[in-house]
């Protein structure tokens, strides 16, 4: 909005000319994320609590956690107003890529507002984890269709990169949608679950999201990408400034997140933040690496499935609990100790996807 506002003004005034540059516009973004959630965030904790929005928090999860019992949850309303808002002011709104991304992250926010609301304010479990995981599924069959309506008009690619494989390059056809459905539900589901610890999964999400956002500059930039041999489309690079809403909104929710919690996501952050972690995967051709930049996420969703397997096997668990930091806080490690050091182990996933940008 800004941007269509302003940047017309350089003919006349040289100083708006800087609004063509999108790291000024992704700058500008992230700052304005976090304006809003410093600015929004006191009030909507207040309002939270008011309206007795508290954590429920599950019998058979640590005892430690009980003790966070009544603290306001749905704060995930407050990421996803610092991640829509500053988009829509920063970004080139006639590029038909930031509206997908907008219109996904926002229909995982609402599956998730759905079944937060059920759970906190009509008092039930929720959505069944059938209607929960059916609408996922039928959301990202949407995104898949329109994705595959852009590939038939030159818009889109959906052939798949692998990293380090220069040349292989399969053509999915209609496989893609199947394979967007996986991308997109999986990365939902295990930001989820790595939603346990005060901070844990918020500072995970600025992570993955910093190192998507520079993946997008340069898919997006005509010589990079090109002598990186990606997948350029044009105008891609206008998700640059979605990345940095999303690093700016999650920095800012991490002031209130962080140990010892004022305020919890809720599923309403937790699964659209990991729908546009997602979406920009898939957008930018870099579905694959997903699995290194959020590898913290799937080790988090394995250890669930490792845990479950086994136990329907045999009896017996592989964890002492599941999710694997859970596991940790059982073995007597401290609550921030593993947030910090989880961080770290995303950061090293984080940087070790951008190393295979160039090993090819």
């Amino acid at each position: 909005m800004l941007y269509h506002l302003l940047y017309p003004l350089n003919a006349d005034i040289g100083f708006f000319n800087v609004f063509r540059y999108v790291t000024f516009r992704t700058a500008c973004a992230a700052l304005t994320a976090m304006v809003i959630s410093f600015a929004l965030g006191p009030w909507l904790i207040r309002k939270l609590g008011e309206s007795q929005i508290g954590e429920r928090i599950r019998h058979n999860g640590p005892e430690a956690h009980q003790a966070k019992a009544g603290t306001p949850t749905m704060g995930g309303l407050l990421i996803l107003t610092a991640v829509i808002v500053p988009t829509l002011l920063w970004a080139d709104l006639t590029s038909i890529f930031v509206w997908v991304a907008l219109g996904s992250t926002l229909g995982y926010g609402m599956i998730g507002f759905a079944d937060d609301y059920l759970k906190l304010a009509r008092k039930s479990h929720g959505l069944s984890a059938r209607t929960k995981m059916a609408l996922q599924v039928v959301l990202a069959v949407g995104v898949a269709l329109i994705l595959m309506e852009l590939s038939r008009r030159g818009s889109y690619s959906t052939e798949l990169l692998f990293p380090f494989f220069k040349e292989f390059r399969p053509n999915l056809s209609w496989l893609f949608v199947p394979f967007a459905v996986l991308v997109l539900v999986g990365t939902s589901n295990t930001v989820n679950l790595t939603d346990g610890l005060d901070g844990l999964a918020i500072g995970s999400v600025m992570i993955a999201a910093a190192a998507y956002t520079l993946l997008t500059y340069v898919t997006g930039h005509a010589q990079f990408s090109s002598y990186l041999d990606l997948i350029h489309f044009p105008r891609i690079w206008e998700l640059t400034i979605f990345g940095g809403s999303i690093v700016g909104a999650s920095l800012g929710f991490l002031w209130f997140n962080c140990y010892p919690a004022q305020v919890f996501m809720g599923d309403v952050g937790s699964l659209s933040l990991g729908g546009a972690i997602g979406t920009v995967a898939l957008l930018i051709k870099q579905e694959l690496l997903l699995v290194l930049v959020g590898g913290l996420f799937v080790v988090e969703g394995l250890s669930v499935i490792i845990q479950v397997s086994y136990f329907k096997m045999t009896g017996k668990r592989v964890f002492r609990m599941a999710p694997l930091h859970h596991h940790f806080e059982l073995m007597g490690w401290k609550e921030p100790k593993i947030i910090i050091r989880f961080w770290i182990v995303a950061i090293i996933f984080a940087l070790a996807s951008l190393t295979t940008l160039k090993i090819r």
